[in-house]
């Protein structure tokens, strides 16, 4: 069983602010990409410019408390929320009792790992 944790944000981004979206979602890749634990962290934009998926991993619930003491979450997302709602929140994965408050505290659905196989 893999120590990951997996994170998928659906993100409705308000109208007329897409371009001040895109800046600071490079602002937090760019504040993202300093942490080791972190494996994934890709954002992907609907072909109507107004939904956004984010899809993150962490090597650990150690890398996800470090993610959430970081920048891109201390700083960026405060400024992501004047341009877009949480529209869906969902995590793979045991993030741990700590995370699992914070997460808790953004309305995210915990899904704990059950069953299958992975390959790398």
């Amino acid at each position: 069983m893999s120590e990951h944790i997996h994170l998928n944000v659906s993100l409705s981004i308000h109208e007329g602010k897409l371009n001040e979206f895109q800046a600071i979602a490079r602002e937090m890749v760019e504040a993202t990409q300093k942490e080791a634990g972190t494996l994934r962290y890709e954002w992907y934009l609907g072909r109507d410019g107004r939904r956004c998926q984010l899809i993150e991993t962490y090597a650990d619930a150690d890398a996800l408390l470090a993610h959430f003491g970081g920048p891109a979450v201390k700083e960026g997302v405060p400024k992501m929320m004047k341009t877009a709602d949480v529209s869906e929140f969902e995590v793979y994965g045991n993030p741990g009792p700590e995370a699992t408050a914070v997460l808790s505290d953004f309305g995210a659905d915990i899904f704990l790992y059950w069953h299958g196989l992975g390959r790398r």
